[in-house]
């Protein structure tokens, strides 16, 4: 029978940091300040959340060294205790086990190899010489393209869809409705129609790599889309052909980033932004939610360009007089010209 209930101290001899009150409690899941209840070990992250300390019902925290006195209730002091909650939570709540095999219904074409601790589900289809390795778990209904490499210990969703000639690293997490290495969207006009460019490049993707339900990865159109080691991705994210994603970059939702752009590493990108073909943003770049990258990002930094809300007569007002600023530069300029002559005159 899987274990469930593990004292403080077994916690902190996994993961470090120091041990204050009974080391001997028991804990078996993580919770919030507000709603936690015994049993449960709990964290304090932010200063703002400092008033729930009184009133928390847990039976024990991890908190920070300034906040190590307080609270009497037992306790892991750490330097980062986010981290800490995600590292006690990750052993908390492991990932189910998976029973090794392949499905009656899944169809496997020739050629291809499953490593025999995999688990194929109801309904799978993988491609002809697609290889899929050691201890992956590829969920109902996903459809693996003719020649696919999927490193070890990856988990696929219901539903994933990954194209022909793509790599996939180890330790992928890829959500329901993912779609990795659909074609880009290549076109060339000719007369009066387009014409379909063929996206002849793939999706290459590092290890540790978790995809988003619902984001699309485009195939590059000659050279490879990349995506780098540790790169986290949220859901609904358009990545657009030849893109490079530097290795442990997060972007969150509903971002649309279009073909060639180059992210740096360790980036971290706010939902809703757009960032424009061609583009390169430099490593350690942080982007707000909801802006416009329209040219290079050279120097890392925090990066912001959103235009306040307000009420919609203000708004108005506001974005209208945006129309002028060209004009009212070229004022200001004359004015100070104007003003240098006088004082060149006296």
């Amino acid at each position: 029978m899987k274990r469930t209930d593990y004292c403080l101290k077994e916690i902190a001899a996994r993961f470090g940091g120091q041990l204050l009150g009974n080391a001997e409690i028991t804990v078996n899941q993580i919770a919030t300040l507000e709603n936690a209840q015994a049993g449960h070990l709990t964290f304090l992250a932010s200063e703002k959340y400092r008033p729930l300390l009184a009133v928390t019902r847990a039976s024990a925290i991890i908190v920070s060294t300034a906040d190590a006195e307080a609270t009497q209730l037992p306790r892991i002091v750490s330097d980062n205790p986010y981290v800490y909650f995600a590292k006690a939570s990750a052993f908390l709540n492991p990932p189910a086990v998976v029973v090794p095999g392949i499905h009656p219904s899944a169809v496997i074409e020739a050629g291809a190899h499953i490593d025999p601790s995999a688990c194929i589900g109801p309904n799978v289809v993988i491609g002809a010489e697609t290889r899929i390795g050691a201890g992956c778990v590829i969920m109902a209904g996903c459809s693996i393209g003719a020649g696919v490499t999927i490193g070890i210990d990856a988990r696929l969703y219901p539903h994933v869809v990954v194209y022909h000639n793509c790599i996939l690293g180890d330790r992928l997490i890829a959500h329901s409705g993912a779609v990795i290495g659909a074609d880009g969207f290549g076109i060339a006009m000719t007369e009066d129609r387009w014409l379909k460019i063929p996206q002849i490049g793939r999706v290459v993707v590092g290890d540790d790599v978790e995809i988003g339900a619902n984001t699309t990865i485009d195939r590059g159109a000659l050279d490879d889309t990349v995506i780098e080691d540790g790169v986290k991705l949220d859901n609904q994210i358009q990545i657009a052909h030849n893109v490079r994603v530097g290795a442990h970059t997060a972007i969150a939702a509903c971002v649309g980033i279009a073909g060639s752009a180059v992210i740096g590493r360790h980036c971290r990108i706010g939902g809703g932004t757009g960032i424009l073909g061609h583009t390169q943003i430099s490593d350690n770049v942080e982007i707000s939610s909801f802006t416009m990258i329209g040219k290079s990002i050279r120097e890392p930094g925090t990066y912001t360009g959103i235009f306040p809300f307000n009420k919609h007569d203000v708004w108005r007002k506001n974005a209208a007089q945006l129309r002028h600023l060209d004009e009212l530069a070229k004022k200001i300029k004359l004015i100070q010209q104007e003003i240098e002559t006088l004082r060149k005159e006296s």
